[in-house]
């Protein structure tokens, strides 16, 4: 149980009659957007591992946020995970706390299917200068609920400029794939039994951002009030279910890229070589999170319109669009195959929106995938 101060900053719904209420407005699309939970901070990364257990994490953005990582209880309360230490980190504090051992800036939560919760820190807060010995994959062990591993990752990993953004894994528990976000995106690949971190196709056109696009929300380009607008690399990233095909794309971006996990795998391959098996899949949008669930159906945040979407070949169709659903975030799955998305509102931050001020309301979502055997609402070509 949390104190009361936490549970004050932290308030979460999840009891059947709020997900009622939340839900009585109108989705287009072929599913139905419920509310999971609500919370009174960023959300970015959801992750619910094989036994139902639902985690999420808020980044240190526009605000020192109280948690980093927490477990959704089944009663609806919100709970520091692992435990209080490693979540008490405050940037006015952080010479005063040692960063390899206490969670920065994290940016995403990935359970895996033998029994971890893994967590990815770029320790980066607001974006910004990397806190040096902060960039780290962590992994918790679900049946102790202790930290098992810390995976540093040195400045040849994660070099000042760089946002670690999010991770899978292969089917063999061997590989994490990681992307970076930052200034000049690239793809991060650990030997997980090793520790080892390689940095790859840094720099390639397939990781960095296409300086054509402007990220556009409500109708408008999105700006900072100096005019900046929206600039990640390397951002959205996803597995396919047999482990052999990665694929990512730049968030600032519209091209979606792929490349043989076995490639990204072996060290001996030159750069050269490695760039030579990219693969350009398809034209999308401007997307978040992406995710490849048990059956091989694709999805995809839209965020410039509150939409998740399906892409199917050349095809590209909406399952959901809702008005609550402002900037689908990062995906997850459920052992009984329910999707479910955050809502980062970044479009709503004070970065571009300075009257917001620092601290913004977010949600979890599910989805129910309609059956095969209905309407795949409206079709875009993405060609």
């Amino acid at each position: 149980m949390l104190k009361l101060t936490t549970m004050t900053l932290f308030t979460t719904l999840v009891t059947t009659t709020s997900m009622a209420q939340q839900s009585a407005a109108p989705s287009q699309g072929t599913a139905q957007l419920q509310q999971v939970a609500r919370f009174d901070h960023q959300v970015t990364g959801v992750s619910v591992s094989q036994d139902g257990r639902i985690f999420v994490n808020f980044p240190r953005w526009t605000e020192d946020a109280p948690i980093s990582v927490a477990e959704v209880t089944g009663d609806g309360q919100i709970k520091p995970y692992p435990d209080d230490e490693w979540n008490s980190w405050r940037n006015a504090k952080k010479n005063q706390m040692s960063a390899g051992d206490h969670f920065v800036c994290v940016q995403s939560v990935v359970t895996d299917a033998r029994g971890n919760l893994w967590v990815v820190d770029p320790a980066a807060p607001a974006t910004g200068p990397v806190v040096q010995g902060g960039p780290k994959l962590v992994r918790i062990d679900l049946k102790t609920n202790k930290v098992a591993q810390v995976i540093q990752f040195g400045e040849t990993v994660a070099p000042q400029g760089s946002y670690l953004n999010d991770v899978r894994f292969s089917p063999d528990g061997r590989h994490a794939f990681l992307t970076d976000a930052g200034a000049k995106g690239a793809l991060v690949v650990v030997d997980l039994q090793t520790g080892k971190a390689r940095r790859v196709l840094d720099g390639h056109p397939s990781t960095q951002t296409e300086k054509e696009v402007v990220v556009k929300t409500d109708g408008h380009e999105l700006r900072r009030p100096d005019g900046r607008g929206v600039e990640f690399a390397a951002d959205s990233i996803a597995l396919s279910p047999d482990g052999r095909t990665l694929y990512w794309k730049a968030l600032t971006g519209r091209t979606l890229y792929r490349i043989a996990a076995d490639a990204l795998e072996d060290p001996r391959l030159s750069e050269k070589d490695l760039e030579g098996r990219v693969e350009r899949v398809t034209e999308t949008e401007p997307t978040d999170g992406l995710w490849i669930d048990r059956r091989g159906q694709f999805y995809l945040s839209a965020i410039e319109q509150d939409a998740v979407k399906v892409l199917d070949g050349d095809r590209i169709t909406t399952l959901v669009k809702d008005k609550r659903l402002r900037w689908p975030d990062t995906f997850s799955e459920s052992p009984d195959g329910t999707v479910y998305v955050t809502s980062s509102r970044i479009q709503d931050m004070s970065w571009f929106k300075p009257e917001n001020g620092p601290r913004l309301k977010t949600r979890l979502w599910r989805i129910k995938p309609p059956k095969s055997d209905e309407a795949t609402g409206s079709v875009e070509n993405p060609q």
